[in-house]
């Protein structure tokens, strides 16, 4: 197999998209600058994208078509960072009355998920998983039959089961327990499901990418065949003191276990795939970007104007920090 397979993953984190979105945004201009032409988009250029959480957003904002010409990207990196830009502090904002009908978030999700929805329906309309223009790869987690859940454009195009508005698959990814109440979508045959965050599993998703290409794909690809491009929204290491861990009861320990569940899962699927392309020997074939938070706050919600500023510049810095990376990247899948 001459053509490397190209996939593009990317991690959960909240409104810390804006990072990934930013050093998208500049490796989408660098390929606009070596082919010549101001309209080419990612979309193009990689052959499955996978997301989680945030990153499923960001990956079908990547693979979204325009609905009077489905061969054609709706948006550019750029307009997909404005989801994050103008919807991020209505989308994290809480209104008095819910907060004090919900104990301050103790008895219900921190955040209504009105905004949320009401701004995915306005980004994808109707558009379907089946009409992406690539192959595509977004993870939940079904609370009911108890289970990982993959949505796959490759399933998607083989029975209406596996097909569900873009809308309500970028509502799954992302409903994280605690911030927003779980989805309850249907798939297009009218089978109901309840969805949560893909995260607790696999908030890198890179793995479960690399798992797809092998199986599904013409030729069943190894990893010398493969080039994967991970990232991160930013390296969280925050420590918790045993002093105070050791009193933790059920309550005190949701958030930490949260934390811990995702940064712990990236650790293990970028240690695994180096393992791996390490072994085939083409260790710069799997390239994983991990952006430095710099100024901006490790939290999924702070939506603060400094904030998301701050957030701008960590994805710039990175963009300038991976630059020769980036060219790297261009220069392989151009």
């Amino acid at each position: 197999m001459e053509k490397k397979v190209r996939i593009l993953s990317l991690d959960g984190g909240g409104i810390r998209g804006i990072i990934p979105g930013e050093i998208l945004a500049v490796l989408e201009e660098k390929i606009q600058k070596k082919t010549g032409n101001p309209q080419a988009r990612l979309s193009s250029y990689f052959d499955l994208v996978a997301g989680t959480s945030t990153g499923g957003i960001l990956a079908l904002g990547l693979l979204c078509p325009q609905e009077e010409d489905l061969s054609q990207a709706k948006f550019s990196v750029r307009d997909i960072l404005s989801l994050y830009y103008d919807f991020g502090p209505e989308i994290f904002s809480v209104p008095f009355f819910y907060k004090l009908s919900s104990f301050f978030g103790l008895t219900n999700a921190k955040f209504p998920e009105k905004k949320l929805q009401e701004t995915l329906e306005k980004f994808f309309g109707k558009l379907l998983l089946s009409q992406c223009l690539k192959p595509s790869l977004i993870t939940s987690y079904d609370i009911v039959r108890r289970r990982n859940h993959f949505f796959t454009s490759l399933d998607a195009k083989s029975s209406k089961a596996y097909d569900y508005y873009l809308r309500d698959i970028t509502r799954s990814t992302s409903a994280a327990p605690t911030y927003f109440r779980p989805s309850l979508i249907k798939a297009l045959d009218g089978e109901q499901y309840a969805f949560i965050d893909g995260g607790l599993f696999a908030n890198n998703p890179a793995l479960c990418a690399y798992s797809e290409v092998r199986h599904e794909f013409e030729g069943k690809p190894t990893a010398k065949d493969i080039l994967i491009v991970s990232i991160g929204t930013g390296k969280v290491k925050k420590a918790y003191k045993y002093s105070r861990a050791k009193n933790w009861g059920k309550v005190s320990w949701i958030v930490p276990v949260i934390d811990i569940l995702m940064s712990s899962g990236e650790e293990s699927t970028s240690f695994h795939l180096s393992q791996i392309f390490d072994a085939a020997g083409v260790p710069k074939q799997f390239v994983r970007i991990e952006p430095k938070l710099l100024h901006a706050s490790s939290a999924m919600d702070d939506v603060s104007k400094e904030n998301l500023a701050a957030l701008k510049e960590a994805g710039q810095s990175a963009a300038r920090e991976y630059d020769e990376e980036l060219d790297r990247i261009v220069d392989m899948i151009v």
